[in-house]
């Protein structure tokens, strides 16, 4: 590695912290994602996040970088690649490339993300509390990095463009594929027809779940504890995430707990669009509760259920509860009552057998294209990891892409 260069985060970057200030008019407000970088906060968040006196905001012109000072070790470092100046919350730092001559800022951009780096913000951190620990720039700044020359830099970022030119092109076959699921579902449920049932009629049970106090709660599961599937083990796509469940001593011996023909659904949230999200839960979490901001809807039986399971999650009735949950701020509420009385679609059996049938093969496709992208976003980190240690040569890297 003679001709790979020994230096510092500082040679990189200053610290620029410059803030908004005075002004007249109200400036584009962005937030940092781990995930997709600098975003519009109008855009990625429902409700305004940020303060209404904007003056200590900082500002980042494109091309400017920030870093979460208290998360970057989970991957909030970006570059504004937006195309406009934007402001940011004080909680960031911002900075301003000074890499000319030494390194590509495409090529830091991935460099800055990886595991190894990750690790390196979260050891040079200051503070006793692990959530709130804090990287100022000073620490920051003295991190030590290897830089390849640039032309190894340039050849980095084309073959792992490449690579992420695919993922890109299977998440676009993936939500194409979706909208086709969305408009399929839509007429279902939007055609004129006189054979609808109420929900209730339906689902003979609907109940949500009871309260409990933090200090009852624990991770970790016990003969005493319930098992509780809580609202942020569910995403808005309609997966269920059991890495983290939670267990609950206390509940009231008649807890309703989920079955084989139960589905689950949110009852409140401040996200408005969350509230009806219904989930198919797997075997896992059968005979688990749910907390008392989610229903467990229990339908007749399990043909019904899967019906059900797609009808409700179809684009016109998300919308439909939704829009009928009560409060107009804050956490709105989906009322047991109202949902008993939502007329569902209900065509005979042999449709009802079709419909989820055409839905549950688009549901495959789906399901098969994420699995090639999620493979490919494994292969991408292995590579990368790779082509920066020097253990995988770039241009034999360069020719398998």
């Amino acid at each position: 590695m003679s001709d790979w260069l020994q230096t510092t985060l500082g040679r990189l970057y200053l610290a620029n912290n410059s803030k908004l200030g005075a002004h007249t008019d109200e400036p584009t407000v962005m937030s940092l994602s781990k995930y997709d970088g600098f975003v519009r906060a109008d855009d990625y968040f429902d409700k305004r996040i940020a303060s209404e006196k904007l003056d200590g905001y900082k500002t980042v012109e494109p091309g400017g970088w920030a870093y979460s000072t208290i998360h970057i070790d989970e991957g909030s470092i970006a570059r504004n690649n937006r195309g406009e100046t934007g402001v940011i919350s004080p909680m960031y730092t911002t900075l301003r490339w000074r890499g000319e001559g030494v390194a590509l800022p495409e090529y830091a951009e991935l460099m800055v993300r990886t595991p190894r780096m990750l690790a390196e913000y979260a050891n040079n951190a200051q503070g006793s509390v692990n959530r709130r620990r804090s990287l100022p720039f000073k620490a920051f700044s003295t991190i030590p990095i290897t830089l390849p020359p640039l032309p190894v830099q340039e050849r980095i970022v084309e073959v792992i463009g490449a690579v992420d030119d695919q993922i890109a092109a299977l998440e676009g076959e993936a939500e194409a594929a979706t909208r086709v699921r969305g408009g399929l579902l839509d007429e279902f449920t939007g055609a004129a027809s006189s054979d609808t049932k109420p929900l209730g009629e339906l689902c003979p049970v609907i109940g949500s779940g009871p309260s409990w106090a933090a200090k009852d709660e624990s991770s970790v599961p016990s003969k005493e504890a319930w098992t509780v599937l809580k609202i942020t083990n569910t995403r808005p796509d309609g997966s269920i995430d059991l890495s983290e469940l939670a267990y609950v001593v206390g509940l009231p011996a008649r807890t309703k707990v989920i079955g084989p023909t139960s589905l689950v659904m949110i009852r409140t949230n401040g996200n408005r669009k969350r509230i009806g999200n219904v989930y198919l839960p797997p075997e896992e979490v059968h005979g688990a509760a749910v907390s008392a901001f989610q229903f467990i809807l229990d339908a007749a039986d399990v043909e019904a259920r899967d019906y059900l399971y797609l009808v409700l999650r179809s684009p016109r009735i998300q919308h439909q509860m939704s829009e009928s949950a009560s409060g107009s701020t804050g956490l709105g509420n989906l009322a047991v009552r109202w949902l008993k009385t939502l007329e569902i679609p209900w065509p005979h059996a042999e449709m009802r057998e079709l419909q989820v049938e055409s839905v549950q093969a688009i549901d495959a496709k789906i399901a098969a294209i994420r699995a090639e992208a999620d493979h490919l976003r494994s292969v991408r980190a292995g590579l990368l990891s790779g082509l920066l240690d020097r253990t995988i040569d770039i241009e034999s890297a360069k020719l398998e892409v």
